[in-house]
């Protein structure tokens, strides 16, 4: 009986432990169940896990062929899976496309995806505004981090891109230049989307009038000037101050490179009319989005109605998208973010300042380093982009001696610059700068001997 009695004490304290682990899973609060996602999110991970060889991607929105996705690879790789290599191909480093902070997406893709129902934001407003507050929040939250702009007493408006707030900003500050119109100058070379935007849209109030030097020596131009700043620079990547001054003088501050992957940050920009882009931030030029942090309330605006009137606000599914990223880079201050874009354009930097400095045909400018704020230290020199110069007589199209040579960049005339400069983009893929070097390496072997310059 000792022994029934000691087995059935046992029997029960087993059903009650069981029985006590069965109710506390039945009680504990359970994760819903994916119904509509399911499939989506199986389509993506399917699409994300071809790899294309690593020289190509597949997209949800791209090609199919025989029901399967298709690699679109990259410059000079092709076949099925992006395996072959175009020996004879160009490389093609014209456009300032960020894909160098791709691989800094790919390791961050779960913290980074989004996946919305197709009845997600139908209407065209956020209940009363066009906005997303919490992405003003999280923008606001990226400057006090990163220390790049004061926005203290700021208006904030979105963009499509930075390049719809470029020309937002001109229809209003143009707005009093009645009866003459306002002259629009930056100084050269300059990115070349002010004067083509102000010729295309052909405004009564604005007219391109070049560069801004031929302005300096006016005190007190009688008619209104704004000048576009860009710092840094595109293409040449200095950090610049306007040139014009005086009452007369409205100030557009380009900033879509100012940070610290790209420059050191030196101080918070505190002009009136300050532009961003998420492009240069995160990469994803694609989604365009901008901002535009902004003074005076009138300018505000007028802005507001002219991107209102223009597109009828930015996407909800961008402003979705933009507020995903960063809040997704700023789970560490940006720290990762700028590091790994900071790491990779310096050493981009290097190879091809190095290899430059032992020719006599080709020169890139010295860059000094400075101190950045951000990263608290003196940081060496990683530009956007190589303003690249043919230093002989003879290469007066510095761009066709390029392009005869395989390199395809941007000529320096598209800038307003000597056609003796070319831009050669650090942004894009691997693939394309391995292919860069490798074509910089023969033009500087052939020549007869090294020196510095």
């Amino acid at each position: 009986m000792a022994k029934l009695g000691w087995k059935y004490a046992l029997c029960l304290s087993s059903s009650i432990f069981f029985n006590i682990l069965f109710l506390s899973f039945l009680l504990r609060p359970q994760e819903p169940r994916l119904t509509w996602s399911r499939e989506a999110a199986r389509e993506a991970e399917a699409i994300a896990s071809l790899s294309c060889s690593g020289h190509g991607r597949a997209y949800l929105d791209g090609l199919v062929s025989q029901g399967k996705p298709v690699c679109l690879c990259h410059t000079c790789y092709e076949g099925p899976d992006c395996s072959d290599f175009s020996p004879g191909c160009p490389a093609d480093v014209d456009s300032g496309d960020p894909l160098f902070l791709e691989p800094y997406w790919m390791r961050h893709a779960a913290s980074s995806a989004i996946l919305v129902a197709g009845y997600h934001r139908m209407s065209y407003r956020y209940n009363d505004s066009t906005i997303s507050t919490e992405l003003q929040k999280q923008i606001l939250q990226l400057h006090a981090v990163v220390g790049n702009a004061n926005t203290t007493g700021r208006f904030m408006v979105f963009g499509t891109g930075s390049t719809q707030l470029l020309y937002a900003a001109v229809n209003a500050l143009s707005r009093d230049a009645s009866p003459s119109p306002a002259s629009v100058v930056t100084a050269f070379p300059f990115y070349s989307v002010y004067e083509t935007q102000t010729n295309l849209f052909n405004s009564l109030n604005s007219k391109w009038q070049g560069d801004s030097a031929q302005w300096k020596n006016v005190s007190n131009p009688s008619t209104n000037v704004i000048e576009f700043v860009t710092s840094p620079n595109n293409p040449d990547c200095k950090l610049r101050e306007p040139v014009l001054s005086g009452p007369n003088v409205k100030t557009v501050h380009d900033h879509a490179y100012y940070w610290p992957h790209y420059t050191a940050i030196p101080a918070p920009a505190n002009e009136d009319l300050m532009i961003f882009t998420i492009s240069k931030i995160t990469g994803h030029a694609g989604s365009r989005f901008g901002w535009a942090l902004i003074k005076d309330e009138r300018v505000y605006e007028r802005m507001i109605t002219y991107v209102t009137l223009n597109s009828i606000g930015v996407s909800h599914d961008t402003q979705l998208r933009a507020l995903k990223l960063l809040k997704a880079i700023q789970k560490d201050g940006g720290k990762e973010l700028f590091e790994f874009g900071y790491k990779t354009i310096r050493e981009r930097w290097e190879k091809l300042s190095k290899r430059v400095s032992a020719s006599k045909r080709f020169s890139v400018p010295k860059l000094a380093p400075r101190y950045c704020t951000y990263f608290q230290k003196i940081t060496g020199p990683s530009p956007a982009y190589a303003w690249l110069k043919c230093e002989n007589e003879e290469d007066k199209d510095c761009y066709a001696v390029l392009k005869a040579a395989g390199i395809i960049g941007r000529a320096g005339a598209v800038f307003g610059a000597d056609s003796r400069y070319v831009r050669l983009s650090l942004l894009k893929s691997q693939d394309d700068f391995d292919l860069l070097m490798q074509r910089i390496e023969s033009l500087v072997s052939e020549e007869d001997g090294p020196r510095s310059i």
